[in-house]
């Protein structure tokens, strides 16, 4: 039987950015978390890419066009307007995170200060309620045109974090569909999975509810936000982008299944929203019974998967 120290309450905030304004998205994403939790949220979590931005403008300025003055604009802005951790720049979530008693999932366009400073990586942070980075998450493999943008991650932040009953682990848009970098997360012990997207609901529909079922977790997508409307005037692509007759570039999607694969929250398209949901633990135990994924369903006598978590670098410094 379920007891109260098995539930946890969860928020999934669908959000817009302030596109490519990384401290303007930041005080909205302040604005959730307190939002969040004076409606007692345990979690809150947030879109891939949110903060400053996903780079909508590769897609319809001719992203690939080698050499283009275009693109070499539009990527410093991005560089520039890109968080570096270890400038300090999340301090104001983590703060909130301990004031609020609150743990995060929030998805960041991270400026690698570890590898010379000048490539951005999609990144997926987790604070936890004491306000402490536990874990960045650069995401594997960035997606057809996001490579001409984001730089190739590591293993490094495939990790999952104790929170209350619950093993909490997290995924970037398309690594959602990796048998091996999901399995990686199920094989610590995860029961509740955070997939982040830049929005969409044809991305968000069938994933969550396939991960729920194959792990028996509770299975989030936290999708972003982008309307015509949040294309600011002034940019490089501005006039290329605003060409488009497109109301939406992103249009949410944001659900939760349970680990039964059944809907909690549907999909929710085209709005701003936080979604709070509690979940139960207890669910998890039951769905668990007749399948186990990491398990007594498992056979590592004859499959195992091997992971390398060092952070990857091309500097050995000695002194």
């Amino acid at each position: 039987m379920s007891t109260a120290k098995d539930k946890l309450t969860v928020g999934l905030a669908q959000i817009a950015p302030v596109w490519l304004n990384r401290e303007k998205t930041l005080e909205k994403v302040l604005d959730r978390m307190d939002e969040a939790a004076g409606r007692r949220c345990d979690l809150i979590t947030f879109g891939e890419a949110l903060v400053p931005g996903y780079p909508f403008w590769s897609e319809r300025t001719e992203g690939a066009r080698f050499n283009s003055p275009l693109q070499k604009e539009m990527f410093s802005i991005y560089l520039d307007q890109s968080v570096d951790i270890s400038r300090g720049d999340l301090e104001g979530v983590a703060r909130n995170c301990k004031k609020n008693n609150l743990a995060v999932y929030l998805g960041i366009i991270e400026r690698g200060s570890d590898r010379g400073a000048h490539s951005v990586y999609a990144s997926l942070v987790y604070i936890d309620r004491s306000g402490e980075i536990q874990s960045v998450h650069r995401k594997l493999m960035p997606t057809y045109d996001e490579r001409l943008n984001w730089a190739i991650g590591d293993g490094h932040g495939l990790r999952v974090h104790k929170l209350g009953q619950f093993t909490a682990g997290g995924l970037n848009c398309w690594e959602n569909w990796m048998p091996l970098a999901r399995t990686a997360l199920y094989g610590q012990g995860e029961d509740l999975h955070v997939g982040v997207w830049p929005g969409g609901v044809p991305l968000t529909r069938d994933i969550t509810r396939f991960i729920a079922r194959e792990s028996r977790s509770y299975s989030m997508a936290v999708s972003g936000l982008m309307r015509r409307e949040d294309i600011p005037d002034g940019l490089p692509c501005s006039e290329l982008m605003l060409a488009a007759d497109e109301s939406f570039l992103a249009n949410g999607g944001s659900c939760l299944a349970g680990p039964d694969g059944k809907w909690i929250i549907e999909p929710l398209a085209r709005e701003e929203a936080l979604l709070v949901a509690e979940i139960d633990h207890g669910r998890v135990r039951e769905e668990r019974q007749n399948f186990d994924v990491a398990g007594h369903y498992s056979r590592p006598d004859v499959l195992q998967l091997s992971v390398n978590r060092e952070r990857q670098n091309n500097l050995n410094l000695t002194e």
